[in-house]
């Protein structure tokens, strides 16, 4: 009722759900006016929690980040976020004592897969809450957010059997790399 429409990292330092004391979770996911943020990695929230506050939300309220850092993407090691250094072990960013989770090293294309083989999104559910639901929370659903006439033609495309990221388009153009984007210049 004080104006919250964002529930940044819902479950991340938030007091737990108790059964005779709700807390912040439950009132965030229960409120319509509230869109719920969920970093699907495999270590933020385990895949019953993910399904819980998926299906309480529902797409349209669920908006799947990566809460990623510098080290997205790259191998263990030490990396920066903002003043501290943060020890990336099997994938995983903690604080070096190991007391908390730091970060992620998490990719857009990781979160699709994972909501797909890992959760029991649909692929359409999957892309809402990857795409639409966050273009409408940022107040840029009326140029990106999913294919239209007069949209920004920015297009990810993934292979449809291990959802491996295959080619970027930005604005109507292909971002080509590497080897990755044979398929997308083949025309496949």
């Amino acid at each position: 009722d004080a104006g919250a429409t964002v529930a940044t990292h819902l479950f991340n330092a938030m007091p737990a759900i108790a059964h005779r004391a709700p807390g912040p979770i439950v009132a965030l996911l229960e409120d319509d006016r509230v869109t719920v943020e969920l970093i699907n990695d495999g270590v933020h929230l385990h895949p019953s929690v993910l399904d819980l506050a998926y299906n309480t939300a529902g797409p349209s309220r669920v908006a799947l980040i990566t809460d990623a850092m510098g080290a997205a993407g790259m191998g263990d090691g030490l990396y920066p976020l903002g003043p501290l250094q943060v020890q990336v072990k099997d994938g995983v960013a903690r604080l070096p004592d190991g007391s908390s989770i730091a970060g992620s090293t998490l990719t857009l294309d990781r979160v699709l897969r994972r909501s797909l083989t890992a959760g029991r999104m649909t692929l359409p559910q999957a892309v809402e809450s990857l795409s639409t639901t966050p273009a409408r929370l940022l107040g840029l659903s009326d140029s990106v957010g999913s294919l239209e006439t007069g949209k920004l033609a920015d297009l990810v495309v993934v292979d449809s059997g291990t959802y491996d990221l295959v080619a970027v388009m930005r604005r109507g153009r292909w971002a080509v790399g590497d080897g990755r984007f044979t398929a997308v210049r083949r025309g496949r």
